[in-house]
């Protein structure tokens, strides 16, 4: 569950970063995430209150991780798609991955990420994963920026993650 939710964090924090396109919508966000691996669970959703000042925190917290774990981390952007490269130490485990996240403007997007583990972390040898935001409206009455709903239906704020009060 961390490195899928890892995963959503790098794709949303790389579309906050990048300048060549616009930012995604501000309001409420619902992403589904699917991991391909042979004890994965049925696709999780997810939904997050989402405005510019929270895109920009966790593209700094995103690129502050990478540069202390990442020996390489390569983001190219062209027209309406992201792609990344990189090779993290996550602890003795190396992780290689690769992902491609398409935009549809700055409503929706749809993400494709495979990662390798050597040596495998917690079993796990290599990852797939699937991840499709959108945006669905205005964030609901008393969520503050930053809030995500998990899975389970607990609340929890990215800027409290990431050591910042609301």
């Amino acid at each position: 569950m961390k490195t899928a939710l890892a995963f959503a964090l790098f794709a949303v924090a790389a579309v906050a970063g990048a300048q060549d396109f616009p930012k995604l919508k501000a309001g409420l966000w619902e992403v589904t995430m699917a991991t391909a691996r042979s004890d994965a669970q049925a696709p999780r959703l997810t939904t997050m209150c989402l405005d510019d000042s929270v895109q920009q925190e966790m593209y700094k917290m995103s690129t502050g991780m990478m540069s202390g774990m990442c020996s390489k981390h390569d983001i190219k952007v062209t027209a309406g798609k992201v792609t990344t490269h990189a090779n993290c130490d996550l602890g003795v485990t190396r992780m290689q991955s690769q992902s491609v996240m398409t935009l549809t403007g700055n409503s929706a997007y749809h993400t494709e990420a495979h990662a390798t583990f050597d040596p495998p972390m917690n079993g796990m040898k290599e990852s797939n994963t699937v991840i499709d935001g959108k945006h669905v409206g205005a964030c609901k009455s008393g969520q503050q920026p930053g809030d995500m709903t998990l899975p389970g239906g607990n609340t929890i704020n990215i800027r409290q993650m990431m050591g910042r009060k609301n």
